[in-house]
């Protein structure tokens, strides 16, 4: 199952009204979705039933009897979520209403192959759950954000950049089979999405998303819902050509790609080649809060590729919001150069009530997003690990 398997009218897209503040009672959710008031009152009985939702106390009156009031319920359930990266893996349980417990993170290198990842993810996420058990929790399933493609089922990577073995490899049920839980799995800057969606625009029905970090990803928030596509890739932006690249050879095969200037590990590249150490986004972080004047400088040209792109998202989508997160959107430099672009080569229109600001989660988006994609579906969707063909 995807992170976006939540249908209109669905007991996942209720729970995601109530959980997001877009209503607060029964009669708020036949408005929001149209739906006569039995199939509601059904939807709203199987999530009270599942422990997933109260409804109690009085609201307002809009003319008739006072509605009762429905909340997510804080039942100690919650969802183990991993957030991976390049060259770590970070963990942590979140529960129904947002918290996280037991954030950990580790060093560790994805492109040594799927199998030694593999097996650092099921160790971590078993002494993950054994922790929320001895703490009177219930562990639902888990949650993964993979820094590269997934395809349209949730269940395998697809031809990741610098990741050799990673190619189909099953990373859902493999781990499911591991864990004995259900597994979801996406791209990390879905989940990254998801995470910032939650968190802190909740109302907003319109998103892009950027994940700005070694590499660069999108998530698209469209209506309210993850939107992934029709073979998962929508949001993919580090492939898009921009003049800046020019003739520079890319992971992906083609050339003069944005992730070839604009991301973490191109910056760092560069900055080496000019004497200064930098292996991660962190030091580039550290060069330009120093005034390293070619740190700044390229963080900010960064800043105008990526924005060069998402002008055209912009254009093309009408978000309500672009956010930017990752590692580097702590560059202010970067953020006011994409700010800048955006309102250069965007229609008036579509950026007349545009806001564009750096995510506020912090790392957690990503778990938090993972976490909430697993415990939005109602328990009945769970059930045991199914067996998938091909499985290896």
């Amino acid at each position: 199952m995807t992170a976006s398997e939540e249908q209109p009218g669905s007991a996942a897209h209720v729970l995601e009204l109530v959980a997001n503040g877009s209503a607060s009672s029964r009669a708020d959710l036949v408005r929001e979705l149209g739906l006569a008031a039995s199939t509601v009152s059904l939807r709203v009985q199987e999530l009270v039933e599942a422990g997933l939702l109260t409804e109690s106390g009085e609201g307002a009156s809009r003319g008739g009897r006072r509605p009762r009031l429905l909340r997510v319920a804080d039942n100690g359930t919650v969802a183990l979520a991993a957030d991976l990266g390049s060259h770590h893996i970070r963990t942590g349980a979140v529960g129904l209403t947002g918290e996280i417990f037991d954030v950990d993170e580790h060093a560790f290198d994805l492109t040594a192959g799927p199998e030694p990842a593999l097996d650092a993810l099921a160790e971590r996420l078993t002494a993950l759950a054994e922790r929320q058990r001895a703490a009177g929790r219930t562990v639902r399933g888990a949650g993964i954000g993979f820094p590269g493609p997934v395809d349209a089922g949730g269940a395998r990577i697809i031809a990741p950049s610098r990741m050799p073995g990673w190619h189909l490899f099953p990373l859902r049920d493999r781990l499911a089979d591991r864990l004995g839980l259900p597994v979801l799995l996406d791209n990390d800057a879905n989940m990254m999405a998801l995470g910032e969606h939650r968190a802190a625009h909740p109302t907003r029905r319109h998103l892009v998303v950027v994940k700005a970090g070694r590499g660069i990803g999108s998530g698209v928030i469209s209506d309210g819902r993850l939107h992934r596509g029709a073979r998962g890739s929508a949001g993919d932006i580090s492939h898009v050509r921009v003049d800046e690249a020019a003739e520079l050879p890319c992971s992906c095969g083609n050339i003069g790609c944005l992730e070839t200037v604009a991301s973490g590990a191109a910056i760092a590249a560069a900055l080496r080649g000019k004497g200064l150490a930098a292996d991660s986004a962190t030091d580039i972080l550290r060069l330009v809060e120093n005034g390293e004047p070619h740190a700044t400088t390229l963080v900010r040209q960064a800043g105008r590729d990526i924005g060069a792109v998402l002008a055209v998202v912009v254009n093309f989508f009408n978000p309500e919001a672009v956010i930017l997160g990752g590692a580097l959107s702590g560059a202010q430099p970067l953020v006011a150069a994409v700010r800048g672009m955006l309102y250069e080569r965007c229609l008036p229109m579509a950026t007349s009530e545009l806001t564009i600001n750096a995510a506020v989660c912090g790392p957690d988006a990503g778990l938090l997003g993972a976490g909430h994609a697993v415990l939005r579906r109602p328990a009945a969707a769970d059930g045991p690990p199914a067996p998938a063909a091909g499985r290896g």
